[in-house]
């Protein structure tokens, strides 16, 4: 098998001929990406449950819009938890706080200042560090070499991700923000219409 480069930490957009209903205009975060498979979680599928009726704990903690994103199709009965802790590898002011990998307890880097949030510690062990917090129903998965396949099929791009992709306060909008913002002809893609039909 040839060795899979990580594209951890990356984003997935889907590009318009992308015909999986599950990931319409989908913008997909990497968390985890090797020669054993992908997961990510879709981060502008915002649902009307608010934080507080599933994880009332966390629901201080959350970002705006303060509800549930579903995450992917995969597991949606299990909560994942994905934060953004702005400059946590500089010097801790408290060490107790820091795991020993040295990052904040309750709190594992995935890539940069992302990462996965342990829903079972206290919320209150991160409260000062968080910068955003997200909760997702359900992930995205893919098996060995199914992703790759699909990225042959040129059902995605792939881009680098920015810390306040996370936490955009108008998910709805980010699939059209994120292209515009590339330095490529993809900026171009942001304008495709919703219903190609009408044009």
């Amino acid at each position: 098998m040839t060795e899979v480069s990580s594209l951890t930490g990356r984003l997935l957009v889907a590009t318009p001929a992308l015909a999986d209903p599950n990931f319409d205009r989908a913008v997909v975060l990497l968390l985890d990406h090797d020669e054993e498979g992908s997961l990510g979680v879709v981060l502008n599928r915002p649902t009307p449950v608010t934080v507080g009726d599933i994880l009332e704990p966390w629901a201080a903690l959350a970002g705006e819009p303060g509800v549930v994103f579903q995450g992917g199709p995969v597991s949606l009965d299990s909560a994942l938890g994905v934060a953004v802790i702005p400059g946590f590898e500089g010097p801790s002011p408290s060490s107790q706080l820091r795991s020993s990998r040295g990052d904040p307890i309750g709190w594992r880097r995935v890539y940069g200042a992302i990462g996965l949030v342990d829903l079972e510690a206290p919320p209150e062990l991160l409260a000062a560090a968080l910068g955003s917090l997200r909760i997702f129903a359900g992930y995205s998965g893919w098996g060995p070499g199914q992703l790759e396949n699909e990225l042959s099929d040129g059902a995605w791009y792939v881009v680098e991700s920015e810390p306040g992709d996370v936490s955009s306060p108008e998910p709805e909008s980010l699939w059209r923000a994120v292209l515009r913002r590339q330095r490529s002809e993809l900026a171009m893609v942001a304008t495709y219409p919703d219903d190609p039909s009408l044009n």
